[in-house]
């Protein structure tokens, strides 16, 4: 599978043969359309809008069920009372790494 990078230097080496073999780029204005007939609107069809919407089923009564059934969240209570403690940490060989702060 190609890179981006293999493909932008692909793209840059097609440009480059393009304009050596006397090719032009012509600026085009700003706002023209690359449609052939542009003062129709835009089909519905071609837009992809071909079906008409689908019905939607209400379900408050499901959602309500699935509601009831949640869990109550439990409160985190912060206790003040309890301080801080230190805790040696070890590496893999039980030597010691370095102290830290635990609740």
């Amino acid at each position: 599978m190609p890179t981006k990078a293999d493909i932008r230097d692909e793209l840059e080496q097609q440009i480059s043969q393009f304009m050596h073999s006397g090719g032009a780029v012509h600026q085009i204005e700003r706002g023209l359309s690359g449609r052939i007939d542009n003062s129709k609107p835009l089909n519905q069809s071609s837009i992809g809008f071909e079906k008409p919407k689908d019905q939607r089923t209400p379900l408050p009564d499901v959602v309500s069920e699935l509601e009831a059934r949640r869990q109550p969240t439990k409160p985190t209570t912060k206790t003040s009372n309890k301080k801080p403690t230190r805790k040696m940490l070890y590496d893999d060989f039980g030597e010691p790494l370095r102290w830290v702060w635990v609740e």
